[in-house]
């Protein structure tokens, strides 16, 4: 089988090697179809630390190869591989507190960029027909947004700052519109606020020095009743959510464990309570519930879809930061 594996940053090479031995109580997936974001060309470029070497590609669909004893998944079944799994269990061996209880799948474990996978069936969840390639390779910043969506605990007809008009931002939006609830998308990318309302997120605003007015217009001057921060949108101040917050309100700052710094002044004074939402799979279902009802939009998107030889390529060219353009989703497919 083919497998990439990154063995230094910017070297990425391709090897064949012996298909993967069964293992008991696993099934074995061909992969057939990986998205490629900002994330995974980072690494490639070693602007994010990862081990070496390490086999990229974090969201991959595949098809269950051979049947495994797990009925629910008889060979065929189209399933999404889950980009987050549990680390392994130290058994009687002292833990180590300052290590994650997960991993992240082409960043701080191997990824998916590869024919064969032998996955626990607890690591995969069957595609509906309705459900695309495409629109599946989205559904865990679905998940992460249904998270931070949950975590806020907005009620019908208030008022939510997002903060980061990155996917998870975007699809929080449409969450909560769904939710019934007033989403206000903020981010200092003029483009990226255009192409959210073409998304339908239709209050949107740019980070400048009338930003405060121009919530407090929207609210009646009664500030938004929650806010999210997408971590990873290091263009946006990371004050902007407790700036908008009316006193007492809840803020969810959203991302994958990435360094930030905040001055937590103003959260005490009005008295905010912060919680923090990361990447897990748990949600993944939901997130397949949501697609299929329409909560979620994929619309606006335009997914394209490369050969395996363009890999390298894909990732060395991709635009870094607020460069990318969200509407373009890259997938590359195995088959």
């Amino acid at each position: 089988m083919n497998v990439w594996k990154l063995t230094a940053p910017e070297k990425l090479e391709r090897t064949e090697t012996e298909n993967p031995a069964r293992e008991e109580g696993k099934v074995r997936v061909r992969v057939t179809k990986l998205f490629l974001n900002g994330t995974d060309a980072a690494i490639y470029r070693g602007t994010i630390a990862t081990p070496s070497p390490i086999i990229p590609g974090r969201y991959a669909v595949g098809l269950i190869a051979e049947e495994g004893g797990v009925s629910y998944l008889p060979k065929g079944t189209r399933v999404l591989l889950h980009a987050v799994v549990d680390a392994p269990d130290t058994g009687t061996k002292q833990k180590n507190f300052s290590e994650d209880d997960f991993l992240l799948c082409g960043r701080t474990a191997d990824g998916y960029l590869r024919d064969l996978v032998n996955l626990s069936p607890e690591n995969v969840t069957a595609l509906p027909d309705s459900v695309s390639d495409g629109k599946a390779l989205l559904l865990h910043h679905v998940a992460l947004a249904k998270a931070a969506a949950d975590k806020l605990g907005v009620k019908k007809g208030q008022h939510v700052a997002v903060v980061g008009a990155n996917l998870v931002g975007l699809f929080l939006c449409q969450l909560l519109i769904y939710q019934q609830a007033a989403p206000i998308l903020i981010d200092a990318d003029p483009a990226r606020l255009e192409f959210a309302k073409s998304c339908g997120i239709y209050y949107t605003m740019t980070t400048d020095e009338h930003l405060l007015d121009n919530v407090a217009n929207v609210t009646g001057g009664r500030l938004v009743s929650g806010a999210v921060y997408m971590v990873s949108s290091i263009r946006n101040s990371p004050d902007i959510p407790f700036t908008v917050c009316a006193p007492g309100a809840n803020v969810v700052l959203c991302g994958f464990g990435e360094q930030l710094c905040m001055d937590f002044a103003l959260p005490f004074r009005k008295q905010l309570s912060v919680f923090c939402v990361t990447h897990r799979s748990d949600n993944l279902e939901a997130a397949i519930n949501l697609a299929v009802s329409g909560a979620v939009d994929f619309s606006g998107f335009e997914i394209c879809t490369d050969k395996a030889d363009n890999i390298e390529a894909l990732l060395r060219d991709h635009p870094a930061g607020a460069a990318q353009n969200l509407k373009v989703i890259r997938t590359v497919t195995l088959v």
